[in-house]
Formats: C-alpha cells, sequence, structure tokens
C-alpha cells in the first residue's frame, strides 16, 4: 500500500455513511430495532447511528429527504491539517470542495465535503465526538450485532480512472483485482484499503456514479444466520436480497439488504488480514463463476442492475448517471460485479 503521509494526509479508514431516507421514523426501526444499530443522537431530520464496536459518534447518518439515496461517504483521516492538501487535489482536477463547519454534521468536527471528478460526494473529516464503548455490553446486542463500518463499493464508467485517483493520488493499496477476459485483459474492478483488512472502498465498472452497497462488519457468521430469521419473522422477508452466501473475492460471509427505501447495505464478516507492505493483488477474471459467490448460487438481477444515486454537494441534485465504458452485453452485465 502506498503511504500518502508524504504527500501532507494519511487516509485511515471508510468512516461513515450518509443514507437518505424519505421515512425517518421506519428507517430508525429497521435499522435501530431490527438490524440493532445503536442510536446516538438523532433530530425531526437526522438519526445517528453507530456500530457496537464503535468508539465514535456515529458510522450511519439518515437524512430525511424527499428521494431515497446517498448524501455522501466519509474517510476519516489522521489529521485535520490533511484536509486542505486533499482540498486542492480535488480542485486541480476539476472537483468541487466545501468546507463542513462543527456541528454542521453533529458529532464531527471541521470536515471537506468534495464532489471529485468521479463524480461522487465524499467527506474527509478527522475530529469526532468519543462515545461509549459498547463491544463487552452483551446486553445490548441485538438484531445483526452490527460492530462497524466496513467499506463501500462504487460504480462507475471506468473503474481504471478511479484507481488512478485512490491509488495513486489517495494512497490506497490493492487486494483484489478482476480483469475481463482475452488476451487484453482491461481492469474491471478493484478492491482497495487503507485499514488492514480486504478493503476500504471496491471500483466496480458500471452506470455511475452510484453506491452499489456499503458494507457493515458483523460479529460472525451465526449473526447473519440469526438476522435473516429475524428479518423473515418481523415482516422484512422482501428486504433480503442476496445471500447469505460467501463471496470469493474477499472470502467474507455476506448477505445484502434492501432497507424500507431500496437503499442497499451488506451484512459482511471474515475476510482477512492484509498488513504485509508487499502484499501482491489477489487477480480474478471476470467470468470466473467463484469470483462473485464462492459457491456458485445465482444473483439475483436486481443486485446488477439497482444501485443508489448520489447526491450532489455541488448542487443539492442527484447526479447524472454515465453509462459504463465497455457495452452492457449479457456476459459482462451478469458478471458486473
Amino acid at each position: 500500500m502506498t503511504s500518502s503521509g508524504a504527500r501532507g494526509f494519511e487516509v485511515v479508514r471508510a468512516g461513515h455513511l450518509e443514507l437518505l431516507v424519505t421515512d425517518l421514523a421506519a428507517s430508525k426501526r429497521f435499522y435501530a430495532d431490527i438490524l440493532g444499530f445503536v442510536v446516538t443522537e438523532e433530530d425531526s431530520g437526522h438519526v445517528y447511528l453507530r456500530g457496537l464496536e464503535d468508539r465514535q459518534h456515529h458510522c450511519l447518518l439518515l437524512t430525511k429527504a424527499a428521494s431515497p439515496g446517498v448524501g455522501h461517504i466519509a474517510f476519516k483521516v489522521s489529521s485535520e491539517a490533511g484536509l486542505e492538501p486533499i482540498e486542492g487535489l480535488v480542485k486541480a482536477r476539476g472537483g468541487f470542495a466545501r468546507w463542513v463547519g462543527e456541528g454542521e454534521e453533529k458529532g464531527q468536527g471541521r470536515a471537506l465535503i468534495v464532489e471529485d471528478h468521479l463524480g461522487f460526494p465524499v467527506e474527509f473529516y478527522e475530529k469526532m465526538e468519543p462515545v461509549d464503548w459498547m463491544l463487552q455490553r452483551y446486553d445490548r446486542y441485538r438484531g445483526a450485532k452490527v460492530m462497524r463500518l466496513d467499506h463501500f463499493n462504487i460504480l462507475l464508467p471506468d473503474a481504471a480512472v478511479g484507481y488512478d485517483w485512490y491509488v495513486n493520488t489517495l494512497g490506497f493499496g490493492p487486494t483484489e483485482i478482476t480483469e475481463t477476459e482475452g488476451p487484453s485483459p482491461a481492469l474491471w474492478a478493484a478492491w482497495l484499503r487503507r485499514k488492514h483488512t480486504c478493503h476500504d472502498i471496491a471500483l466496480t465498472t458500471g452506470k455511475g456514479p452510484r453506491v452499489h452497497h456499503a458494507g457493515f462488519t458483523v460479529a460472525d457468521r451465526g449473526s447473519i444466520m440469526d438476522c435473516a430469521d429475524l428479518l423473515a419473522s418481523t415482516g422484512y422477508l422482501g428486504t433480503m436480497e442476496r445471500g447469505p452466501g460467501r463471496h470469493g473475492v474477499s472470502n467474507a460471509f455476506f448477505l445484502y439488504i434492501r432497507d424500507p427505501e431500496g437503499n442497499r447495505i451488506e451484512l459482511y464478516t471474515g475476510d482477512y488480514l492484509s498488513a504485509d507492505p508487499d502484499w501482491a493483488p489477489i487477480k480474478w477474471k471476470l467470468n470466473d463463476p467463484q469470483r462473485q459467490t464462492f459457491w456458485g448460487a445465482p444473483t439475483p438481477a436486481s443486485w446488477f442492475n439497482d444501485a443508489m444515486l448520489v447526491r450532489s454537494p455541488r448542487t443539492g441534485r442527484f447526479m447524472d448517471v454515465s453509462p459504463p465504458k465497455i457495452q452492457d452485453r449479457p456476459d459482462y452485465l451478469l458478471s458486473a460485479h
């Protein structure tokens, strides 16, 4: 993994996600009462949630809005002084940046929100209010036993352009990649990390800018199975979109869920340590049947065709979605992620 410290900043990890929802009460009930997120704070327009392992104010922000989607994804940096260099890099590539004052997002200090040249709303921050650690509060465990945010998965027309930005500029390191078939393979997808797991963000060729999902780590495989039972017995059967199963990429056990608004999250556990500085990326071919699901189970069409729109911090409107670089032939469409 390339160090970004020499550039004047250091991205630490995936930090939090803002989901836009039309029914705040129903979304709070789903995430807190059913899935088991901890409510840190709320007001008339927002609910701030965290996992049992989190020691900072929130990893998931629900914001009341006219339409569902993603307000922003966010990365924690090691020092507030690193925000200015990131602002300069974003603007040098034609992106937009504005400062988020303390208190504008509750529990968080001064931050920078950008619309990068890829079209994504990304927030960078360093300070967040400390909160009680719930890891050993076993009396508070319920639902999926969500521990923390793990990663984002985003769609963009050319994954190679995103790879250059995240790896060569922001200092992420690749753990796994997917290449197209044929004698001259092209990059189709990449799993990139700052923390020492499989990934903090995955880049996939597709119609974007969109966010495909955010992955949240749960305690173990049993937590996913217990959550599936709970969803099936509390009127949320239709929220389960894919799984439970095991990925080839990342090796993780998973369950994909569409919340009552249609926003997608992944419950995720069991990936691997990638701390070695000489880590060589694992390579997959696009049509390898075990890449997506190690057990070879079929994936529903909605998982390939649907993704969350992102709201522009520049205009306040949802971003236009561009077609993928590679034509949507059926063989590519059914292997897109």
